[in-house]
């Protein structure tokens, strides 16, 4: 799919991690991410559709 890229990962990690003990981001964090996100969008397509709209919400996350 593409939408997660591993330097964005990178840096909210860094913004996230306060105590700054990460390093470094594995490169199979990105595919993890990436799999996760088709997931909750596959759910939230369904939850839109059972709902009869066309437009998906953020409710439906």
């Amino acid at each position: 799919m593409g939408l997660i890229i591993k330097s964005n990962i990178r840096k909210v990690v860094k913004e996230l991690d306060k105590e700054n003990s990460i390093g470094s981001v594995a490169d199979e964090v990105e595919t993890s991410l990436e799999r996760k996100f088709e997931d909750v969008l596959r759910d939230a397509i369904k939850r839109a559709k059972a709902n009869k709209r066309r437009t998906m919400l953020a409710r439906d996350l």
